[in-house]
């Protein structure tokens, strides 16, 4: 008979034991991604250079003011308005076509239409300087017109008055 008991104690099922699985350790919530926070310090070089554009073209031969171009000597001025002591130079550049004596012409009469535009939007005479480079200061060097459409342009610089 204790062989019986010990065969059936060893047929016996045990009932399963319902427990509850170990709680998940959740992992930390991730820090909020830190705020973009742009190093350009407001009323500087850079911010006009970045923040409103400092760069017109012009066609061939040309130095009238484009339409599309108007915009951004729109903003210029706006920001201008906005930092009174701020004075600028305006380059004129040429593509390497033409005399170095033609272009250098060209380049101030370029020059001379972007500050007559600033000026037209409000900005004062006194705080617009021109200068003329022609085709000395080119920004692309291949003899090609999109190239030479590059270098076709005005470029408003900061001279004096901005923050650091």
């Amino acid at each position: 008979m204790s062989a019986a008991l010990v065969l059936g104690a060893c047929t016996h099922k045990q009932e399963a034991v319902n427990t509850a699985p170990p709680p998940v350790q959740s992992a930390p919530a991730a820090p909020a991604p830190a705020p973009v926070t742009s190093q350009i310090i407001p009323g500087s070089a850079e911010d006009f250079r970045v923040n409103v554009g400092d760069t017109v073209h012009f066609g061939y031969n040309e130095y009238n003011i484009q339409d599309n171009d108007k915009a951004v000597l729109g903003r210029q001025a706006q920001w201008l308005a906005k930092y009174p002591s701020v004075r600028v130079a305006v380059e004129g550049h040429c593509d390497e076509r033409g005399t170095r004596e033609y272009n250098l012409a060209l380049g101030a009469r370029r020059a001379n239409a972007v500050k007559e535009y600033l000026v037209s939007q409000g900005v004062s005479t006194a705080r617009v300087e021109t200068v003329s480079y022609g085709k000395e200061r080119p920004i692309c060097t291949e003899s090609n017109e999109a190239c030479w459409a590059q270098n076709r342009r005005g470029v408003t610089t900061i001279s004096g008055g901005a923050n650091s």
